[in-house]
């Protein structure tokens, strides 16, 4: 690495991680937990957690980016053993129980449609209507799917088959045209489950996408009464709780507002250049192996001979921006008396935006009356060099007026809006993003420098992430053993 101008503090630790979201905190919570107590982690930001962080806003918590965490299925056992480790899950005569209180409550989901809220997030369909049809069609497609090929959370899990590469190769439209579901209403819902989870609509994400968002969870409901096994955990701050946790025990070790310049691995070491931005003083660390716990196009341009997979994977990723904006009002909205009540999730059908939740949604007190929403906004590609030029005032209106749709009484009762603005928040899993073999070749990276991050999946979701970083810890232990 060539000699930064002017003194350099030199920082030796063992283990140096750069990033502090899900995967970097979770590969860093392995390595202390498995006796690696030399270990330093590098943020950009303030505060750990990446797209999970956390907010306070008129004395509520409310998050700025991910709010909830299913429970995790059977193939999730990192996840799990977290959550058993956090308290939220526990063994009761041989059955594992969730904490009741962390689950979100009742009622969980709502939708604003033509003119009315109704329970659920699926448009409504009259008993006997070509929609009511495609639905139950549909979700006897995805429960085939579900029998003939596995799909499981984290993806790894999974096998992957001739048949997996091909729902993979297209996008789930085009998947969708071909098996005749044409029904506007449910490939309205559709569409909307891919930008909530991925970022992007049925045009962008794959086939394989597409299905696995049901098929590697709870099927697909047509339309009956949502059960047990949707059960998810949320907090007014979102994932942020989860972060907070996750955290404490590495407060020492997390090294917040520091930018990293560039790594570079040497035959006995690895060595990064920072900078402190607190300081504004560049930083020498030299650690015996180091963890790129980033997105893949900042791990390319960190490091200084990147290897042939990390550059193939990262000119192939493609990111959603995303905005997330919490609205303070200082009095609860009014509510129909003929429509579903106030949920947790509520989404306004046809809105460019993916709805709102309610901060005050968990709270036990009986008194509350300001009230938080956290609205999310899932952007084009293309809106990103707006997102981040236009000024906030633009992008608050754009957000006052989607929700004045369904509340016409926001605008009189929104005392504050804070915006937070993610130009990369997601990697959308186009066609040939989850069996791309340069994903594959970083999972299995040997040597000093190894990869943790949810782009390593070819989507972003907390159970990949934490995951990913789990493995990675794994593989370094191994590499630091032999």
């Amino acid at each position: 690495m060539p000699p930064v101008a002017g003194q350099i503090d030199i920082v030796r630790t063992g283990v140096l991680v750069v990033g502090a979201g899900i995967a970097g905190i979770a590969c860093a919570r392995a390595l202390a937990r498995s006796g690696v107590d030399d270990v330093i982690v590098l943020e950009l930001e303030g505060a750990a957690g990446g797209n999970s962080r956390g907010h306070r806003l008129g004395g509520s918590g409310c998050p700025l980016g991910a709010h909830y965490l299913p429970l995790p299925g059977p193939q999730a056992h990192e996840v799990s053993e977290l959550l058993f480790d956090l308290g939220l899950l526990r063994s009761v005569a041989g059955r594992t129980v969730a904490y009741e209180r962390h689950l979100c409550h009742s009622p969980q989901e709502r939708l604003f449609f033509e003119g009315h809220w109704h329970e659920g997030l699926l448009p409504p369909a009259p008993p006997g209507s070509r929609s009511a049809a495609q639905y139950r069609a549909f979700a006897r497609r995805v429960a085939q799917v579900q029998r003939e090929l596995a799909f499981a959370l984290p993806t790894q899990r999974a096998p992957w088959t001739a048949a997996h590469a091909a729902l993979d190769a297209g996008t789930f439209a085009q998947w969708l045209g071909r098996e005749g579901f044409d029904d506007p209403l449910l490939r309205g819902y559709l569409d909307y489950a891919c930008r909530d989870d991925y970022g992007a609509g049925i045009e962008r994400v794959s086939a394989w996408a597409g299905l696995h968002y049901f098929a590697s969870r709870h099927g697909f409901d047509a339309g009956d009464e949502a059960s047990e096994r949707d059960a998810l955990f949320t907090w007014p701050e979102g994932n942020a709780w989860l972060v907070r946790r996750m955290a404490e025990p590495l407060r020492e070790r997390i090294r917040g507002d520091h930018t990293v310049l560039r790594v570079e691995v040497e035959r006995e070491a690895v060595q990064a250049i920072a900078i402190d931005e607190t300081t504004q003083q560049p930083r020498r660390f030299s650690a015996r192996a180091a963890v790129l716990a980033t997105p893949l196009f900042v791990a390319r341009r960190l490091c200084a001979a990147p290897p042939a997979a990390l550059v193939a994977a990262a000119e192939r990723a493609r990111y959603a921006p995303w905005l997330v904006a919490n609205l303070l009002l200082d009095a609860p909205l009014l509510e129909r008396a003929d429509g579903a009540p106030l949920s947790w999730d509520n989404v306004l059908q046809g809105s460019p935006s993916l709805g709102y939740v309610v901060a005050q949604h968990q709270s036990l007190r009986p008194d509350v009356r300001a009230t938080v929403l956290t609205a999310y906004w899932a952007l084009r590609e293309d809106e990103r060099a707006a997102l981040l030029a236009d000024d906030w005032r633009a992008w608050a209106q754009r957000v006052i007026d989607d929700l004045a749709h369904a509340h016409p009484d926001l605008p009189r009762k929104l005392r504050r809006v804070d915006l937070m603005r993610h130009g990369h928040a997601m990697r959308i899993p186009l066609p040939g993003a989850r069996g791309d073999p340069a994903l594959a070749a970083l999972m299995r990276a040997r040597g000093r420098l190894q990869f943790a991050h949810a782009d390593l999946a070819g989507y972003s979701v907390f159970e990949e992430a934490y995951t990913l970083g789990v493995q990675a810890a794994a593989r370094l232990l191994r590499e630091l053993a032999g």
